[in-house]
């Protein structure tokens, strides 16, 4: 359980260096490749450290679901 944890977390740490580095380096597709890495993040965040994998299934969809709506309502932006 403990090392799970800490996957995670190193994981959302590598996420955060990556998305630092494409902010600054020009490339032509920055942003949609930072909104991905924001929106993996945040599913790691609320299932791992919110202990959302352990609610109803509700919860998990709902989550998924708001995701899935903002990431497209920013796309089309």
């Amino acid at each position: 359980m403990k090392s799970t944890f800490l996957t995670t977390w190193i994981f959302l740490m590598l996420f955060t260096l990556v998305t630092a580095f494409m902010a600054n380096s020009g490339f032509e597709y920055a942003a949609l490749a930072i909104l991905g890495l924001a929106l993996l993040k945040c599913i790691g965040v609320a299932f791992y450290f919110m202990e959302l994998k352990k609610a109803n299934p509700f919860w998990k969809v709902s989550l998924l679901s708001f995701l899935i709506i903002f990431f497209t309502i920013i796309l089309l932006v």
